[in-house]
Order: structure tokens, then C-alpha cells, then sequence
């Protein structure tokens, strides 16, 4: 029996404005500090590097895409081309790291919307994460449509806070490119090992993208729209970076990034504009919640397609018959995501999260590598050059993060070998 599919309903704008609402997430408001701390004012290479890999992952998975378009992304671009191990290396990776992104990202929304002075914030934070995570879930589950036009919204606000912070640092008179160059290794060293863990760390920044391979099943025209709306998306997103990067490394200078959990809100106030605080806040808080958004559409997607080849539970692989939409993925991810948000604190799982995703795009290059001319968009040295940079910066991140990443792929595939094992002979 035919699995029931997803409606195609997104076209170019669309499936470009989710990548963005993805990418320039909470990330742009946080991950400049744990960068400046590995780096000193080399971050902004770092930066570029994790630029340069985010293009090779992401011409990979456009490729990919626009042959394979269903839900899944990479963990059906590893089941086609290398083998359902490698399949669901991937796929495991992604469900597990961008899990833990959720409750990270709710709790980032909670942080900015409930400060710290209220009475009792600890707790309220953590119900009005739920909260947050329950209503995008509720919305996700009303159709792809409508996750869209909150992505616009939400995008929009969050770009429009970006700007008047960048435009304000400039115009306060006390940003200079000086601050970035007088003092390149404050807060970290200035070695190659350095500025790899800050790209490691950046990179966080621009896996969003695979949201759009991740719902290829419902963008229309998938052959042409998906190759041209990963790319676009992607290069908004670094302009936007990098913007941001050498703005507030301007204004703050390396040692203060270095030392702040919430460094542009500190780049502000080394410049003396305490009242962008607010500016802040706000898009820190939208952003948040535009990544939580595109993070449940994308987990539920890469579960469905696991569901569909038993590599999960078969109840995930379920379709909405009216919404069209895998309903029963993303109810189960808002209950485990809520579940962590009340019993956890996973703000810090850049690191971790970076580890399952560089892992995720290696096999997405290494799928895309063995891909006949006739499919080929883009060169196959940008594969070798993709799939040896993933590697490169996993082994260059945080020793915990690393550790932490081969204990989950080693808990997932002992567990998917002893599933097969206990299936026999009725598994291939």
C-alpha cells in the first residue's frame, strides 16, 4: 500500500523565506559570543569558513532535492545512493540534535520574553516555552500554508530588528573596523584550531537550509524551485552574518563578545545605546521563535520519512488527510520537546547540535558525490571539499559536544541493529 504524501504548496518565496526564517534564528543574537571566545577577532574567518562549508552542503542537497523531492533530505538522499545505514546516520543525527535545537529555542524565547527580575521567572519561563512550542505545533498542524505566512511575519521583524541595531551601532560615532583588528586574540587564541571551533560553532548558524530539501514533498516545481531557493536563501543569510559579525565586533570589540551571553545586546551597550536594548529583546525573541517554527516543520518531515521505512515507529509516518501535513510526527515531537523544556536546560547545545548536522551534510555530500552527470548541477570537487570540511570542524568542536555526539550515533545505531536483529527474517 502507497504511503499517503504531503500537498504541494510552496513555491519559490516560500520555500526561500522558510530557509532564511531558519537560518537567521537565535543563532545571530548568541552564537558570536562561544565564537569569539574560540577566536578572538578571527571569528569573522571562521565565519567565512563556515560560509564556504554551508555552500557546499547546501549546492549537495539542492542537487539532491531537486531528484529526490520528498520529505526526508538527507536521510533519503543516504538511503538512495549509499545504503539504509548511512540513511539513517543521517536522519538520527538530524532528529536528535535538532530536537534538542527546539528546546534550546524555546527556552531562548522564554529567556527574552519573561526577564530574569520577574518573581519566580525560573518556572514561568519554562510554561511560557511550552506554551510556545504547543501553539507553533498546533499551528504546523493546520497545513504547510500557514506555517509559511508566520515565517514572512516573523522574518520580517526579526531582519527589521537586525537593521536598526546595525544602522544605530554605525551611527552612535563609536563603531570602527580599529576594534576588530587592535586586539585579534582577545578572548581566545589566535590559531587555526581556534578559528575551525569557531566555524564549527557558526555553522549552527546556517544549517537551516535543509529545511527546504527537509519539505521538499510540498514545494511545487521541485526540479527548478528547490535548486534556486537553497542557494538564495543561504547567501541572504550570510549577508545578514556577516553584517551583524563586523558590526558588533566594531562596536564591542573581541574581548567583550568573548565574555558575553548576549553579545549584541552588550555590543549596544558598549557604545553607550542602552535604549537598543528593547530592539534586542524583541527580535531575539521573534527569532527564536521563526527557528522553533522551521525546526518542528523539519523534525516532523525527517520522522515522517523514518516512519515510512520503520527506521522509527510506523504511527510517525501518518499524513493529515486534510491538512496534508504528518500529524502525528509533530505531536509527538511537541510532547518530547515539552517534556525536555521542563526538565532541562539545553541552551547550551550549540556545540552538540552542530556535531549531529556536520554529520548530517557529510553524507549528504557523499550522496550527491555519487550522483551520475546527468543529474550533476554543480562539481563534485565542491562535494570533497563539502564533506572533508563537515569532518574537519566536528573534530575541531568542543570536546564535550564531540563526546556527547558519538555516545547519541552510537545509542542509535547499536539500537538500530538490535531492532533488525530482533525483526529477522522479515528485515531485508
Amino acid at each position: 500500500m502507497t504511503d499517503p504524501q504531503l500537498a504541494r504548496r510552496l513555491g519559490l518565496a516560500d520555500a526561500v523565506v522558510i530557509g532564511v526564517g531558519s537560518m537567521v534564528g537565535a543563532g545571530v543574537f548568541a552564537a558570536f559570543g562561544p565564537a569569539a571566545r574560540a577566536a578572538g577577532g578571527w571569528l569573522l574567518l571562521g565565519l567565512a569558513l563556515a560560509a564556504v562549508v554551508a555552500y557546499c552542503n547546501a549546492v549537495a542537497s539542492a542537487q539532491l532535492a531537486a531528484v529526490y523531492p520528498v520529505s526526508g533530505g538527507t536521510y533519503v538522499y543516504g538511503r538512495e545512493r549509499l545504503g539504509p545505514w548511512w540513511g539513517f546516520t543521517a536522519g538520527w543525527g538530524f532528529v536528535m540534535g535538532k530536537t534538542a535545537s527546539c528546546a534550546a529555542m524555546a527556552l531562548t524565547f522564554a529567556s527574552y520574553a519573561v526577564p530574569a527580575e520577574v518573581p519566580g521567572a525560573g518556572w514561568l519561563q519554562r510554561l511560557v516555552a511550552v506554551a510556545a512550542v504547543l501553539a507553533l505545533a498546533a499551528l504546523n498542524y493546520r497545513g504547510v500554508t500557514r506555517t509559511a505566512q508566520l515565517t514572512r511575519i516573523l522574518v520580517a521583524i526579526t531582519l527589521a530588528a537586525l537593521a536598526v541595531l546595525v544602522v544605530g551601532l554605525w551611527a552612535s560615532g563609536h563603531a570602527s573596523l580599529d576594534s576588530i583588528a587592535g586586539d585579534q586574540s582577545a578572548g581566545g587564541p589566535a590559531t587555526a584550531y581556534g578559528v575551525l571551533q569557531a566555524a564549527g560553532l557558526l555553522f549552527f548558524a546556517f544549517a537551516g537550509y535543509a529545511r527546504i530539501a527537509t519539505m521538499g514533498e510540498e514545494v511545487r516545481h521541485p526540479r527548478t524551485t528547490i535548486p534556486r531557493a537553497i542557494p538564495l536563501a543561504l547567501g541572504i543569510a550570510v549577508v545578514v552574518y556577516a553584517a551583524v559579525g563586523v558590526t558588533a565586533l566594531a562596536a564591542a570589540g573581541p574581548a567583550v563578545l568573548a565574555g558575553s551571553q548576549a553579545p549584541l545586546a552588550d555590543a549596544a551597550r558598549a557604545v553607550g545605546l542602552d535604549g537598543l536594548g528593547p530592539v534586542v529583546r524583541l527580535g531575539a525573541a521573534v527569532a527564536s521563535l521563526g527557528a522553533l517554527l522551521a525546526l518542528i516543520a523539519g523534525i516532523g518531515r525527517t520522522s515522517l520519512a523514518m516512519a515510512r521505512e520503520r527506521d522509527l515507529p510506523r504511527w510517525l509516518a501518518a499524513v493529515h488527510p486534510v491538512h496534508r501535513v504528518p500529524h502525528h510526527a509533530e505531536l509527538a515531537l511537541a510532547v518530547v520537546v515539552s517534556v525536555l523544556v521542563l526538565a532541562t536546560d539545553l541552551r547550551g547545545v550549540i556545540g552538540f547540535s552542530s556535531f549531529g548536522v556536520l554529520m548530517y551534510y557529510a553524507v549528504a555530500n557523499a550522496s550527491a558525490f555519487t550522483q551520475p552527470a546527468l543529474d550533476r548541477r554543480w562539481p563534485r570537487p565542491l562535494n570533497v571539499l563539502g564533506a572533508l570540511g563537515c569532518l574537519v570542524l566536528v573534530g575541531a568542536l568542543p570536546w564535550q559536544s564531540v563526546v556527547a555526539g558519538v555516545v547519541m550515533f552510537a545509542i542509535g545505531l547499536a539500537g538500530r541493529a538490535v531492532v533488525l536483529r530482533l525483526r529477522r527474517p522479515e528485515a531485508a
